[in-house]
C-alpha cells in the first residue's frame, strides 16, 4: 500500500499527465496537466476505457484493483511514456511547419529538417512494435545457433556510412568459430542496436570496437569505444525504455535501442553489462552460455 499523503504529493507536483486513482477508481489527486489538460475531475471515477481514450494519461493506483494486472499497469506506463516521446519529433515538426511562412527562410532546410523528424519518428514506432511483439512472445529469439562472424561483418558495412558522417571509425574482431544462440535476425538486431549507439554517442575521433570471441563457458560479444563515456551515475540506467544520458539528450536515438538489446540477450538466456573504459569510453558486453 503506497502512502497515500506522500503519493498525492509527488502526482500533484509532476509536469506531465499523471492521476492517482483509489480501488473504485476515482480520482484522489491529479497533476496540473491533468486537470487542465484532460479534465480530470478529483472524486470523478476513472473507467479504463475513459483511460484508454487519453493514451498520453499516466494512471497510477494507491492499491491496485482486482481486475488490472501487472502486465495491464506496464503497458499502460509504457504507452504513456511512448506518447510523450512522440510528441517531441511532432512539435518540431509543427514548428518547422509555421516557419514556413517567415521571410527569407531556406525552404531546403525546412525539409531536410522535417524528413528527419518522420525518420525519427517512424524508427521510434518501428522499435515500440518491435519491441511489443518480444514482450508478447511472438518473435522467437532463440532457435538454434548462428555462427557470429558473417552477422558481425554485415552490420558493420550496413553502419560504415554512418559512421563516417559520425567521424568514428569501426573495427571488427571476430573469431570464425564461435555461434551464438540467436537467430542471425536477432543477432544482427543486437550488434546493430549496439554499434549504432556508438556511433551515436562516442563523438569524433572515437574508434568503435565490435568483438566476437569464445569463453570457457560459452561466447562473448562486445562493443566498445573510446569515446566521451557516461557518467558512472548513468551506467546502471542505460538499458531503461527512453532513458539517455546527459550529453545525449539531444540526440535523435528513439531511446529503446538498448532495451532491446538487453531484452533479446537475456531471453536468449544470456547476460548483458555496461562499463566504463579507462580513461574515457563505454563497454557493453554480451555473455551467452554454452
Amino acid at each position: 500500500m503506497v502512502n497515500e499523503e506522500r503519493a498525492r504529493e509527488l502526482v500533484e507536483r509532476c509536469d506531465d499527465p499523471v492521476v492517482l486513482l483509489d480501488r473504485e477508481r476515482r480520482v484522489v489527486a491529479a497533476s496540473p496537466a491533468a486537470r487542465n489538460g484532460q479534465g480530470v475531475v478529483l472524486g470523478r471515477r476513472v473507467s479504463e476505457e475513459a483511460a484508454a481514450a487519453h493514451p498520453d494519461l499516466l494512471v497510477l493506483f494507491l492499491d491496485a484493483p482486482p481486475e488490472l494486472s501487472a502486465y495491464e499497469e506496464l503497458r499502460a506506463g509504457f504507452t504513456a511514456a511512448v506518447s510523450h516521446e512522440l510528441r517531441t519529433p511532432l512539435a518540431r515538426m509543427l514548428v518547422l511547419l509555421e516557419s514556413v511562412t517567415l521571410p527569407d527562410v531556406d525552404l531546403e532546410e525546412l525539409v531536410e529538417q522535417a524528413r528527419q523528424e518522420v525518420q525519427q519518428a517512424g524508427e521510434l514506432i518501428g522499435d515500440v512494435l518491435f519491441l511489443g511483439e518480444l514482450e508478447t512472445g511472438r518473435e522467437v529469439v532463440s532457435l538454434g545457433r548462428t555462427r557470429a562472424k558473417p552477422i558481425v561483418d554485415e552490420a558493420v558495412a550496413a553502419l560504415a556510412e554512418r559512421a563516417d558522417r559520425a567521424q568514428v571509425s569501426l573495427v571488427a574482431e571476430a573469431d570464425e568459430r564461435v555461434q551464438m544462440p540467436l537467430r542471425p535476425r536477432m543477432l544482427r538486431v543486437v550488434l546493430e542496436n549496439l554499434i549504432a549507439n556508438s556511433i551515436r554517442y562516442a563523438g569524433p575521433g572515437a574508434v568503435c570496437t565490435v568483438e566476437v570471441s569464445a569463453t570457457d563457458g560459452g561466447s562473448l560479444l562486445s562493443v566498445t569505444d573510446d569515446g566521451k563515456g557516461v557518467s558512472a551515475e548513468a551506467v546502471p540506467r542505460l538499458f531503461e525504455r527512453f532513458y539517455r544520458a546527459d550529453q545525449a539528450r539531444s540526440s535523435r536515438g528513439t531511446g529503446l535501442g538498448l532495451a532491446i538489446v538487453k531484452h533479446v540477450v537475456t531471453s536468449a538466456g544470456g547476460e548483458v553489462e555496461a562499463r566504463l573504459t579507462e580513461p574515457s569510453g563505454l563497454a557493453i558486453t554480451c555473455r551467452f552460455p554454452a
